[in-house]
């Protein structure tokens, strides 16, 4: 996936942009991040080398094994809170919820909007090559809910009658969500959003259905 940076759309009084507010880390008590290319986007205003690890662009990290933005708000509201405000990069599709606990509980913290999420413009052929190589496939894993919305066509299209073989295993809570949301079961989700989790979880799925 290709990060874009953009301009943030309620750029603050001052008219500062992404680059100027995250030149002056100064001016804020921490960094909130929630996914990789977030990382990769501050990394690129900051001009370090393009990694997708927050600790080598030198950040100490802290509630990183939280799972999900929730838990994650919750970690943040038991600390001891600065009274300067969080910094939150994030993408257009980003959720409410871990902005709104944070401010329900008096924390204050700027959404920055840096990176936009767009479909990989060769998931249809890479899937079409997929299918027809290996068939249809023992378990689907998702890792977002954009991946699911851009994915699922292609996949309902190519699996037919055999799509309910699939096991479809989810990440976290909000992509087993939006599973269900399509009306699709939900065979595992990682207890935690690890990549040891994850491979716990899809070999338990399997087996309990004699796969």
């Amino acid at each position: 996936m290709k990060v874009l940076l953009l301009k943030d759309p309620k750029e603050d009084d001052c008219g500062q942009d992404p680059y100027i507010r995250l030149s002056h880390p100064e001016g804020y008590g921490g960094l909130i991040f929630t996914s990789p290319r977030a990382v990769e986007a501050v990394e690129l205003c900051l001009e370090k080398d393009n990694k997708t690890e927050v600790n080598k662009i030198g950040l100490h990290t802290e509630g990183e094994n939280c799972g999900n933005a929730g838990k994650l708000a919750e970690y943040i509201c038991s600390r001891e809170s600065s009274a300067l405000p969080l910094l939150f990069p994030c993408g257009t599709l980003k959720r409410e919820i871990l902005p709104k606990m944070l401010k329900d509980k008096g924390i204050p913290v700027e959404s920055l909007t840096v990176y936009q999420t767009i479909p990989h413009p060769g998931i249809q052929g890479n899937l079409n090559s997929y299918y027809s190589q290996q068939g249809i496939p023992a378990s689907i894993t998702f890792f977002s809910p954009s991946g699911l919305t851009h994915s699922l066509k292609h996949i309902q299209e190519l699996s037919g009658d055999n799509i309910d073989q699939i096991k479809f295993v989810a990440i976290g809570p909000t992509t087993a969500h939006a599973l269900a949301a399509q009306g699709l079961p939900v065979s595992c989700t990682a207890e935690s959003p690890t990549p040891q989790a994850l491979a716990a979880g899809i070999r338990t799925a399997l087996q309990s259905h004699g796969c």
